[in-house]
């Protein structure tokens, strides 16, 4: 388990190196692969090398390498890719502040403070690069859940539904593709917005969805019977997730329903992915991953009610909400 961190970051140079992109039309020797990465022949080597004894990978008889259905991840044009997922894990600036889990644990406060000197979202905000890198990745986690969501959830129902924070869409345009008579609205910060446009228009979705700019702390577009957050009330610590919660109770119809897309915390002692998560929650944005239970306690202070957890074949539930 300690050595995993040796086996991620060197899944994150392949990534970042583009190694699968390079491997897909064939196998390839060290040798090419570094020419081809501008990289050390030998050291490239002894990474793939490690990558193969993982599964990332295979090393044939001759020496060249070639994927494996694991390999397929990190290619950048796969369906489902975590290629950009896999190299924001990667960066420097994000290993940094696991080097300071210790500061969380001991302090309750997010190690992204101590590692950079404010708040993992102003932080981005003047760091452009950085956050197209992280906006990149929010995306490519969003594979792991959009099919599965889209699939387990029924959202005929609804006539509008509002993506709170929805980064460039792709939760929001598989929910309208699947559904043709609804409309939509993505919604998040300006910034992201403006990123968001080339993807929603490439969709084919320009008409049936608008794309609106602003601050869920203040207020969130108001009228919709529908308001979805994927990966987003985990960000927050209870205060600021019950005033998101507040926010879209009293902008949404009567009748309407909150559709909150987390992983939900199982009992103690099942292994679960939530619980990784939940550390990365407690040292980035100073989040938490939260039961059924939990959820059901924030609802109630937002003036909402728990109405039922929806699982789908993903790590991720469907919980829903309705005003109280």
């Amino acid at each position: 388990m300690v050595l995993g961190c040796l086996v991620s970051q060197a899944v994150c140079v392949a990534a970042k190196l583009g190694v699968a992109d390079l491997l897909a039309g064939g196998p390839l020797g060290a040798s090419e692969l570094a020419e081809a990465t501008d990289t050390h022949a030998r050291s490239l080597y002894r990474l793939l090398r490690s990558l193969a004894s993982c599964g990332v990978f295979r090393e044939r008889p001759d020496g060249r390498f070639e994927l494996t259905p694991l390999a397929g991840g990190l290619r950048s044009d796969a369906p489902g890719s975590m290629r950009d997922a896999i190299i924001f894990m990667g960066e420097e600036w994000y290993w940094r502040v696991w080097g300071n889990t210790i500061h969380s644990v001991r302090t309750g406060r997010p190690a992204w403070e101590r590692a950079h000197g404010s708040e993992i979202f102003p932080w981005f905000a003047a760091h452009p690069e950085e956050s197209r890198v992280f906006d990149r990745a929010m995306t490519s986690f969003s594979n792991l859940a959009t099919a599965a969501v889209v699939e387990a959830y029924d959202f005929s129902g609804f006539e509008t539904i509002v993506d709170v924070a929805g980064g460039h869409g792709l939760l929001l345009s598989a929910i309208l593709r699947a559904n043709p008579s609804l409309r939509g609205v993505l919604f998040d910060q300006p910034h992201v917005i403006e990123g968001a446009r080339e993807s929603v228009a490439s969709k084919g979705l320009a008409d049936r969805c608008e794309l609106a700019g602003g601050d869920f702390f203040e207020s969130v577009p108001a009228g919709a019977d529908a308001y979805v957050m994927k990966h987003i009330i985990h960000d927050w610590d209870d205060e600021r997730a019950v005033l998101i919660l507040k926010n879209i109770a009293r902008a949404m119809r009567d009748g309407g329903r909150v559709l909150v897309v987390e992983m939900v915390l199982p009992p103690a002692n099942v292994p679960h992915l939530s619980k990784v998560l939940d550390i990365e929650m407690l040292t980035s944005p100073g989040g938490v991953e939260r039961t059924e239970e939990e959820y059901g306690e924030l609802f109630e202070r937002a003036g909402l009610r728990l109405a039922r957890v929806v699982a789908t074949k993903s790590p991720y539930s469907v919980v829903e909400a309705v005003k109280a």
